[in-house]
């Protein structure tokens, strides 16, 4: 029995082991197929390095779309791709082989970013490459330890210094429901201390009536420093008290969209703030409804189109409410940040009308444009894209599911021009160059750019390290060492 018991066991560990394997084999893949599809993007348009939306741009939509990936993440994906053929095809085949899986592959390359001669990154490649078929369980710690180890024989300036975390500070903001938000990041010890006393500074501001405890006090101070006010608001019950007027605020703008019985407080529906996936509780919608500025919106209806390529305010404000972001698969672009697009170009007899217009960040507006994306749009404010590879994709407007009557169907274009629009064939971008707007500096020079800063500062701590070295040897060589 327990010989029986111990077979299946093995037998289920060579499965496990078979599945990962297959696992990384298919990720390799991926990035393989995805220098594929870079390469035929090359051979149709070139690189396009001066564009704006350019060929990794172009590439990078067709994969997030096929994979439901954010646009980050499958130019990611371009670039790993590019750099397994370009910079470590032996760690590649080693990827390809099953051997290690994604992450690991990143880690390498991540590693080996900072060298610039070609030689010493083929040796490099070919040492790793070796050593991984030998590394068996070590820990991301001890394997970043030993590519920096063989890196550093190559070229001294590439190795990679523990500078990222100061480089890379950020604050992030995230949506906690119930009209709460948590904040967290990194910021530079000195800005933190102003931040600190400032804050304190705020919330020292109101009476000594006011309710909230002083952590309460200290986080709306955060709202007042954002809307640049001098003080908080006071929250004390005494009505005449000074504090409690709102304090005078720089223009700052929160576009927020609520049912109007929200607004009236008649209503439990609540408000979404555009640009966010922040909801706002109905009772703090009806509260900030007594100082906000209000602009009704209203549905088009069947109304026909307006006169000339720009449509009016009104119908500006319905597109955005509407949509609330970028229309183009996996965008999340808010509204506030993107141009309105005619899905029949304007040019082709287009209407300016709701059941036409979109809207589009311009990245993307750049890649419908020149890059052989196609759409047609519905009079409900559905788009259904097909890519230049033939795939197509569907996108509903952001307020479906909040606030659905926004969606209910406009007039559409005419028969003829629907018609026009799906047999139109995709726009050839050798024929828009003059158009298409240019990029200051390409990713190439970005890149290089950043290299060389890094390995400039590397060469100054190698050099640093050197002289403090040679002053120790000089007191060691005139000095006797202590006597242990």
């Amino acid at each position: 029995m327990f010989e029986e018991s111990q077979t299946a066991a093995r037998s289920v560990m060579d499965r496990i082991a078979a599945s990962r394997r297959s696992e990384n084999r298919a990720a390799a893949r991926t990035l393989i197929d995805v220098h594929n599809l870079f390469r035929i993007r090359l051979r149709e348009h070139g690189e396009c390095a001066q564009w704006a939306a350019d060929t990794t741009d172009a590439v990078a939509a067709e994969i997030s779309t096929a994979l439901n990936i954010s646009a980050g993440l499958a130019a990611d994906y371009v670039f790993h791709a590019r750099c397994l053929h370009e910079d470590l095809p032996a760690v590649g085949a080693v990827f390809a082989a099953g051997d290690i899986d994604y992450a690991t592959f990143k880690l390498v390359r991540s590693r080996t970013s900072l060298i610039t001669d070609d030689d010493a990154m083929a040796a490099v490649d070919a040492a790793v490459a070796a050593g991984l078929g030998r590394w068996h369980r070590v820990s991301p710690g001890q394997l970043r330890a030993r590519v920096d180890k063989i890196v550093v024989r190559q070229d001294r300036d590439a190795i990679r210094r523990r500078e990222r975390k100061r480089r890379d500070r950020v604050i992030e903001i995230w949506d906690s429901g119930d009209g709460l938000a948590e904040i967290r990041g990194f910021l530079q010890n000195i800005d933190a201390h102003l931040l600190e006393e400032r804050l304190a500074a705020l919330a020292a501001t109101v009476c000594g009536q006011d309710m909230r405890t002083p952590a309460a006090r200290r986080a709306d101070a955060i709202g007042a420093l954002a809307l640049g006010a001098d003080r908080l608001q006071c929250c004390c019950p005494d009505p005449h008290c000074p504090g409690s007027d709102r304090p005078a605020t720089s223009p700052v703008v929160i576009h927020v969209v609520a049912e109007a019985a929200t607004i009236d407080g008649a209503g439990t529906e609540p408000a979404v703030v555009i640009g966010t996936d922040w909801l706002i509780p109905a009772e703090i919608v009806a509260e900030l409804a007594r100082t906000a500025r209000l602009r009704p919106i209203n549905h088009p209806g069947r109304a026909a189109p307006e006169c000339g390529y720009t449509p009016t305010q009104a119908l500006v404000d319905f597109v955005r409410c509407r949509d609330l972001n970028c229309r183009f698969p996996g965008c999340d672009r808010p509204a506030t940040g993107c141009d309105l697009d005619h899905t029949i170009p304007y040019t082709d007899g287009g209407p300016t009308q709701a059941g036409n217009l979109k809207l589009l960040c311009r990245k993307h507006h750049l890649l419908k444009t020149f890059w052989g994306w196609r759409d047609q749009q519905l009079p409900n404010g559905t788009v259904i894209w097909t890519s230049p590879s033939g795939d197509t994709h569907t996108t509903t407007p952001g307020s479906a599911e909040l606030f659905p009557t926004l969606c209910a169907p406009t007039a559409a274009a005419a028969p003829a021009q629907l018609q026009s629009q799906s047999d139109r064939p995709a726009q050839q971008s050798s024929h828009c160059t003059a158009a298409m707007p240019l990029r200051r500096t390409t990713r190439t020079q970005n890149r290089t750019a950043t290299i060389e800063a890094e390995r400039r500062l590397n060469r100054h701590h190698r050099e640093a390290d050197e002289r403090w070295q040679q002053q120790l040897d000089a007191i060691t060589a005139i000095h006797d060492p202590p006597p242990f």
